[in-house]
């Protein structure tokens, strides 16, 4: 090791320093300050650990330990004891503030995920002080990164004296409570906001936050069975505009000699006007309950095959997959496919505008309901609801319907543990539909409302990163010993660390004297 005027560093042959130590502390390898009992770990996969525990009594099980901490039960254990476990892989090695190492006490069993590791000095520091190494010149890997038991020996560890060693964790633990306690706090406001933001959801679509304005305007706002005979009325004629000019495209079509790709025949709407006046159920005066289907065209898409040459490479059209809809608009594209795909597959170019609702697949932030920001076609796992003409003014209220009502439409579907929509669920969702004036006062509402929300949440999300910045900052100081004042009264780090030595030097030698004993004997 190397001394300097401003503290102590490690040797060249040690890893993962990030702290410089005092001048009264010592460093030292991992392996020098801890056993590591490697030997003792087991892997028993999940199905062999049920079996073994059929018919036991929950007494009669010990804890079954991983890389990050406790994965189930078994009924054995293979130590007893108080012990710092490391994550060998599978770890978040390289993500400041999560947990590496973890201290665990009495019978337990490890699988060869974590290393086990048997501290000579304050475990509660040591577990800590494991927490706060710089793992990046340590692990190996990329995708899954490993810390080998060769690697972890070499780690540098700062040892103060053992009784700074407790006032440090005392010290740390009386700060982190502290901590925990406002985070804690932060937590509650933001379950809070998200129950807010339900309840202005659920209200806007109950009447309730319009229910004044609503009194207020009551002779100049249209009944919703008189804006959907209004819709269905202008599709019908945009349909009939549409078929001539389909079928004039198919004259010319056939008149050419039928090159090309025949023009496809427009979509006709499903009308059934007047029946949402037979849906108003328990809703306000003047509204009803209409399908998407009444206001809208519902379409889909496709993976065209990748094995097909010419769908992918090259391509300039964008294409969106479910798990693209974790946001409120989808501004970049899955992928590009190309001008070919689109003229030989069930590919379909949707508008910008366009809803698209996921109906399986969706992100790891689970994606719900968005709207194209852009010019895209989609993957069969999305539902695409465009609407047209006095229906588009429809649209911002309908999103956030679709917004909010997602997991309870979810739940009308079929499919076990995680159901599937399908577009003859989405065609046939009702929706509470009141006048175009009044939607436009409850998005204006709700979007008001949802802003000051993300306003909220975005202070809260603030407070957690401090926090967290604040729990680095509180081990950065122990572990360059500033948390706690040291004492010259304390028995020298040297002195501990010769001593850790001088009794790993006797274990090995009462070792050999019993194998040396055995072979003459």
């Amino acid at each position: 090791m190397v001394a300097s005027n401003s503290g102590r560093t490690a040797g060249s042959d040690l890893l993962g320093q990030r702290y410089l130590a005092p001048e009264s502390w010592e460093v030292a390898s991992l392996g020098d300050v801890a056993l590591v009992l490697d030997a003792y770990r087991e892997p028993v996969n999940n199905k062999e650990r049920q079996e073994r525990m059929s018919g036991k009594e929950e007494s009669e099980l010990f804890p079954y330990y991983g890389a990050t901490g406790q994965v189930g039960y078994i009924d054995d254990f293979k130590l007893d004891g108080k012990y710092v476990l490391l994550g060998e892989d599978g770890a978040p090695f390289l993500e400041p503030g999560k947990s590496k190492a973890y201290l665990v006490e009495g019978k337990i069993w490890v699988n060869n995920h974590a290393h086990v590791l048997k501290p000579k000095i304050f475990p509660e520091f040591f577990c800590y002080y494991l927490n706060s190494v710089d793992y990046s010149t340590v692990v190996t890997g990329t995708t899954r990164l490993k810390l080998n038991q060769r690697a972890m020996r070499r780690i540098a560890i700062a040892v103060p004296p053992l009784n700074e060693q407790r006032r440090i964790v005392a010290k740390i633990e009386e700060l982190f409570s502290e901590l925990d306690k406002g985070v804690e706090s932060l937590k509650t406001a933001r379950a809070q906001l998200k129950t807010y933001r339900q309840s202005l959801l659920k209200a806007a679509f109950e009447g309730r936050l319009t229910e004044q304005w609503r009194r207020d305007n009551a002779d100049k706002l249209e009944t919703a069975d008189q804006l959907l005979e209004r819709i269905q009325e202008e599709r019908e004629a945009r349909y009939q505009q549409k078929l001539e000019e389909w079928k004039a495209a198919v004259k010319e079509w056939e008149t050419g000699g039928k090159l090309g790709t025949k023009p496809r025949k427009p979509y006709r709407p499903k009308l059934d006007v007047g029946d949402a006046a037979n849906r108003s159920g328990s809703l306000p005066g003047g509204w009803a309950n209409a399908r998407i289907i009444d206001i809208a065209f519902v379409g889909t898409g496709v993976t065209p095959l990748k094995k097909r040459q010419g769908y992918y490479e090259g391509g300039k059209i964008p294409w969106v997959t479910s798990g693209a809809v974790n946001d409120l608009y989808v501004q970049e594209p899955s992928g590009w496919v190309t001008e070919t795909a689109l003229e030989e597959t069930n590919l379909r170019l949707y508008p910008r505008g366009t809803l698209l609702v996921a109906m399986y697949g969706e992100g790891k932030t689970r994606g719900k309901a968005s709207e194209l920001a852009i010019e895209a076609t989609t993957n069969q796992a999305l539902a695409a609801v465009v609407t047209e003409g006095l229906a588009a003014s429809v649209k911002p209220y309908l999103k956030w319907f679709l917004v909010y009502n997602y997991e309870s439409i979810r739940q009308s579907s079929s499919g076990g543990v995680q159901p599937n929509l399908n577009l003859g669920i989405v065609e046939k969702t009702e929706f509470p539909l009141c006048s175009l004036d009044e939607q436009e006062q409850i998005v204006n509402q709700i979007e008001s409302g949802v802003s000051r929300l993300s306003q909220l949440e975005e202070e809260l999300e603030a407070s957690f990163r401090r926090a967290e910045l604040l729990r680095q900052s509180i081990l950065k100081r122990a572990f360059e010993g500033k948390l706690v004042p040291q004492d010259p009264d304390d028995e020298p780090a040297s002195v501990l660390l010769e001593r850790i030595r001088q009794e790993q030097a006797d274990a090995v030698g009462t070792k050999r004297g019993k194998r040396n004993a055995g072979a003459t004997s």
